[in-house]
């Protein structure tokens, strides 16, 4: 029994997609689920293309987390239970996939496999999206108001966690094919893991990994393919061996941001030496998160190979890496401004106390 679960920020590209899907898999049944103002969900399943079940409910909490625990897992349930061997999952819009993956295996009660997780995006938008400085409530892309995350942050931990993106137009209104051609280009250069397809051919879908999916996500991971990148974008990789200056980074910051689409990795500040500090920076939203002490100072180290791989003879683990992908990417003007953050042979005898911590990292994670 194998279900394929669908993400996206728009119903049409999600329809779109789960329509191209089904006409894939033979047998294949859609559920699309919709949250509504008012705590209002919409259940829909669809069999040979066909509108088999229609149900209306108002939740107490109206909350995407609460449409996925208490509506989309228990359906699911259901069908797995009448024998369906292909389900297609059509989440809400804005609904992560990692928070349907995890749910699903806690609340179902039957055996499955989650195939594949796919993203449906349409491209000629998805660069204003990354951009886009409003919520997603101010946007209309979910009713709950207390949902902050921008449209940028959905679609780039969505580009990171699935296996594969459909890429999709709906019927709307004209498409610049230039513009969709840069959209495309810069999605392959975010997601260059993913398996990329287009709904109105035929396309291969990706192998849905969870382990290889949340080390993308973990905070802090730089992980960039060896191909070459996709022009007009690229994704330059620099790192540091010494602390930062916080001042110095503090001001730099914004240099690094300029014009990235993302920005992350993680940053050794003087100010919090013991804490291992990631940075993420999704279009016009830039932040930093202390995620507890470096792999060095933890009472048993880890002798994996990916430890082995980034160990210092020095630093152990510690040190700074940042990955940025956008436009026009200097690699040499970022490797500078590291360089000029990193700290002097005085400062590195001077100690933590002589520096301000501006970022407040240096509290407990």
């Amino acid at each position: 029994m194998s279900i394929t679960i669908v993400s996206s920020l728009d119903v049409f590209c999600r329809q779109q997609a789960c329509k191209a899907l089904a006409a894939d898999l033979p047998n294949a049944v859609v559920v699309l689920h919709d949250l509504l103002e008012d705590g209002l969900v919409i259940r829909r399943i669809f069999s040979d293309g066909q509108v088999a079940e229609r149900h209306e409910s108002t939740l107490e909490h109206g909350c995407l987390s609460c449409t996925v625990r208490l509506d989309v897992v228990p359906t699911v349930d259901r069908l797995l239970a009448r024998g369906e061997q292909n389900i297609i999952v059509g989440l809400p819009p804005a609904v992560l996939s990692e928070t349907a993956v995890l749910a699903l295996h806690k609340g179902l009660t039957r055996q499955f496999t989650i195939d594949s997780v796919v993203l449906a995006c349409a491209p000629d938008v998805a660069e204003d999206q990354i951009w886009d400085h409003h919520t997603l409530f101010e946007s209309g892309y979910t009713p709950t108001p207390q949902d902050d995350r921008t449209a940028g942050e959905f679609l780039i931990g969505e580009l990171s966690f699935n296996d594969t993106v459909l890429l999709s137009d709906p019927d709307l209104i004209p498409v610049d094919p230039d513009i969709r051609s840069r959209g495309a280009q810069l999605i392959h250069e975010l997601a260059p893991h993913a398996k990329i397809g287009e709904t109105g051919s035929s396309f291969r879908l990706g192998h849905h990994n969870y382990a290889q999916a949340s080390a993308r996500t973990a905070p802090g991971s730089v992980q960039v393919a060896k191909a070459s990148s996709m022009p007009p974008f690229s994704t330059v990789v620099q790192r540091a061996e010494r602390p930062l200056h916080p001042e110095r980074f503090r001001r730099a910051l914004g240099t690094l941001a300029q014009g990235c689409c993302w920005l992350r990795g993680q940053v050794w500040i003087a100010a919090a030496p013991e804490r291992c500090i990631a940075i993420r920076g999704i279009g016009p939203r830039v932040w930093l998160e202390n995620t507890g002490p470096w792999i060095t100072d933890s009472p048993t180290v880890s002798d994996s190979a990916e430890v082995r791989h980034k160990w210092d003879p020095v630093f152990g683990d510690r040190g700074t890496i940042l990955a940025a992908t956008g436009e026009g990417m200097d690699a040499t003007e970022i490797q500078r401004l590291l360089a000029s953050c990193e700290l002097t042979d005085a400062e590195m005898m001077a100690g933590k106390a002589s520096f301000q911590d501006p970022f407040n990292l240096s509290s407990s994670h």
